[in-house]
C-alpha cells in the first residue's frame, strides 16, 4: 500500500478521539499540512462546513492541528479536488451516505487518486465502508459494489443495529463476511501490520462472532 496509515472508524459519538486511537494518529501525523474531507452528503453544504470544522477540532483538541482543513463535495471542481488529494498530509472520508461518496469521487475523478496517496488516509461510517472492499450500502442496495480495496473487509459501522438492517446484513453474509465495528473502535494498518482497537466482530453466514486475530490478518491486502 502507499498510504502511511490507514484507519477505519466505526464513529465517534462524543465527538472526541479516544487516548488509544489519538495515539495512533499523532504518531502518524508528524507532517499536517493539509486535511482533505471527502463528503457523504455532497450537496449539504452547510453540514459539510460544520462536520469538517467539528472533526478538525478533534485533531485540535489532541495537539494534532492542521495548516488548512477543505471539503470535497459538489462544490468543488474536478481539477480542484484532484489538486486537494495529492497535496494532502490526510484524507478522511466522512460518514454519511457511502453510494453519494463513492459517486462523488468518481465524478471528480480522485478515486485512483486516493489509491495511489502516500498521506494518512482515514475514514468513518460509510467512509470506512468504502475504504474496504467489496462494499455494501445495505440502506440502499444489498448488492455489493467495488470500493477503494485498501484492505480484504467488508464493513458495517456502528454495531449494534437496528434488528430489520441486522436481518437484512446477515442475508448479505450468507455470500460475503462482513466485518461489524462498533463505536470508537478502529482498525489500523500500517505497512505489514494491523491492529484493531475496541470491539469487531465478524458476521459470517447469520452467525455473529468475536473477530480473531487470524482473521484480522486475512484482511491485509
Amino acid at each position: 500500500m502507499n498510504a502511511k496509515l490507514l484507519g477505519f472508524f466505526s464513529g465517534f459519538p462524543t465527538r472526541h478521539f479516544t487516548d488509544s486511537i489519538a495515539e495512533v494518529l499523532k504518531e502518524a501525523l508528524e507532517v499536517r499540512d493539509s486535511l482533505v474531507f471527502i463528503s457523504c452528503q455532497p450537496d449539504n453544504y452547510t453540514q459539510n462546513d460544520e462536520d469538517s470544522h467539528g472533526m478538525h477540532r478533534m485533531f485540535a483538541e489532541r495537539n494534532m492541528p492542521f495548516v488548512k482543513h477543505y471539503v470535497i463535495d459538489h462544490r468543488t471542481k474536478g481539477s480542484e479536488a484532484v489538486r486537494l488529494v495529492r497535496e494532502a498530509s490526510c484524507i478522511f472520508l466522512m460518514g454519511g451516505n457511502a453510494t453519494l461518496q463513492f459517486q462523488l469521487m468518481r465524478e471528480k475523478g480522485i478515486l485512483d487518486e486516493v489509491r495511489r496517496s502516500s498521506a494518512v488516509i482515514l475514514g468513518v461510517s460509510a467512509g470506512a465502508m468504502n475504504m474496504g472492499g467489496p462494499t455494501v450500502d445495505i440502506y440502499e442496495t444489498p448488492t455489493p459494489y467495488e470500493g477503494l480495496g485498501f484492505a480484504n473487509i467488508t464493513i458495517k459501522a456502528h454495531y449494534p443495529l437496528e434488528d430489520e438492517w441486522l436481518q437484512a446484513l446477515k442475508q448479505v453474509s450468507m455470500g460475503l463476511p462482513v466485518c461489524l465495528m462498533t463505536d470508537e473502535s478502529a482498525i489500523f494498518v500500517k505497512e505489514e501490520r494491523i491492529t484493531k482497537i475496541g470491539e469487531v466482530y465478524r458476521l459470517e453466514k447469520g452467525e455473529i462472532r468475536p473477530l480473531t486475530r487470524e482473521q484480522l490478518e486475512r484482511m491485509r491486502k
